[in-house]
Order: structure tokens, then sequence, then C-alpha cells
């Protein structure tokens, strides 16, 4: 079963950093397990602050207390806490930085997909260029709200979908071939390609909060999972 990395833990908070695959919070059948669940069950009662989703890696923060959750749901609120994340987005981005000001909402005809519409929420992403490639970017992404699938549907908005995102990019995994092309051959005994990365290219990579109880500025940084880090080493080797 995927565990966490606990990176911080005191009286108030618990900040961990959450692998791909694993849910936030139980789902609706509630039959998976989620990182909610496992905390709940080694500390007793945790408040979740915010979320990400199931296939993006990163920093997420629990309060331990109703005081702390009230505290830091503020913080997220008045967008003072800080969330920084690392995309892969496909296309070659030209401008160094921008931010997106887009409301986003629910998609008007396909359930659990959302959308910019004029009716939804108002949605804020700051952005600019980590790293340019041959026909990719890595960016560094600030999202001051917290929207679902915020940063994926802004980057679609804008034409620099991510490089791998089953429902607002163009492909739902990524293979060494499509970088290598002819110079691509598999193993001898290997039938099938495996793919090199098979969620959404996006991993929460900061966090600074205000502590609940002493008012001191925190950060947390955590490093890019290995099947991130694998793809970017392809990608840096292949798209120079």
């Amino acid at each position: 079963m995927q565990s966490y990395e606990l990176i911080y833990e005191d009286n108030e908070i618990l900040v961990v950093n959450k692998p791909a695959g694993l849910l936030t919070i139980p789902d609706r059948t509630g039959s998976q397990p989620s990182l909610h669940h496992l905390l709940e069950k080694k500390y007793g009662k945790v408040f979740i602050v915010h979320r990400l989703d199931r296939e993006t890696s990163g920093i997420l923060c629990f309060a331990r207390n109703e005081a702390a959750h009230r505290h830091l749901s503020i913080q997220m609120e008045r967008h003072t806490a800080d969330k920084y994340y690392f995309a892969l987005v496909d296309g070659v981005m030209h401008h160094e930085e921008g931010e997106i000001d887009k409301p986003i909402g629910e998609h008007p005809r396909t359930p659990g997909k959302m959308a910019i519409v004029t009716s939804g929420k108002p949605s804020l992403t700051f952005y600019r260029v980590a790293e340019r490639f041959k026909h990719f970017t890595l960016l560094e992404v600030l999202i001051k709200t917290g929207r679902t699938h915020q940063i994926r549907v802004h980057m679609q908005s804008i034409g620099y979908p991510l490089a791998v995102d089953a429902i607002y990019g163009h492909r739902s995994a990524f293979f060494l071939s499509e970088i290598k092309g002819r110079k691509y051959k598999s193993g001898k005994h290997t039938e099938e390609e495996r793919p090199m990365m098979e969620r959404t290219s996006l991993h929460a990579a900061r966090l600074r909060i205000d502590h609940p109880v002493t008012g001191e500025r925190m950060e947390f940084k955590t490093e890019l999972p290995k099947d991130f880090s694998a793809l970017l080493t392809q990608i840096r080797k292949w798209e120079r």
C-alpha cells in the first residue's frame, strides 16, 4: 500500500509529502485508501486544510485541532498561504512569466471535469519558466486560490496543457519513444514499451504558511519524485 513521507509535525499541524496515486480524502465509495485515513489511524482526529488531486504528488498540510484548522483555513481563504508547484507542460512558452485570472466552475456538459466559466469561482494562478525544452516547458506555478484542477484548467486555457493529463491534455501517459523517435529501441525481451509517467505531470513542491500558534512564517519543500525526476532527465538528454 502507498504511504506518505512525514515532513514536519507538532501539536498543531502535520506537513506531509503525498505520493501520486493516493487520494487526499476518501472517495464516495470509501473503498480506496486515503492520506486522511492513514493520518487519522496514526494521530487520531486530523482536519483537512487543502487537497491535491489523486494523481498529483507533493506537500499537504493538515491541522491537529479545530483552532489550528480555523487559522489555516483563513490563510487559504485570504490567499496569504503560498502553494508552489512544478508543472511540465506541452509546448515551448516564449514569455518568461504570467498570470491567469479566470473563473473556474464545473464543466457544463462533462461531470467531474472543470472549465473556465463566467459563473465560476475567481481563480488566480501565477507562473514562470523554470526550464525550456524542444517541445515542452517546465514551469514553477504559484496558486493563490485552490480550485479543483486549477492549474490543469488554467494552463489548458492558455494553450499549454500539462504534458501528461488524461482529462485536459493530449496524452494520458508519457513514453520515451516520443522524444527519442527513431533512435528508440526497446529492450530485447520487452514486448511493449512501458510509460515513463502515467499521471499528471504536476508536483506540489513548496508550501509557505504562518504557524497557527506562534505566527512564525514557515516554509516546507519536497524533492521531485522519482518518476517526474527521471522524465526530466530524459527530456534534458533528448530535447536540448
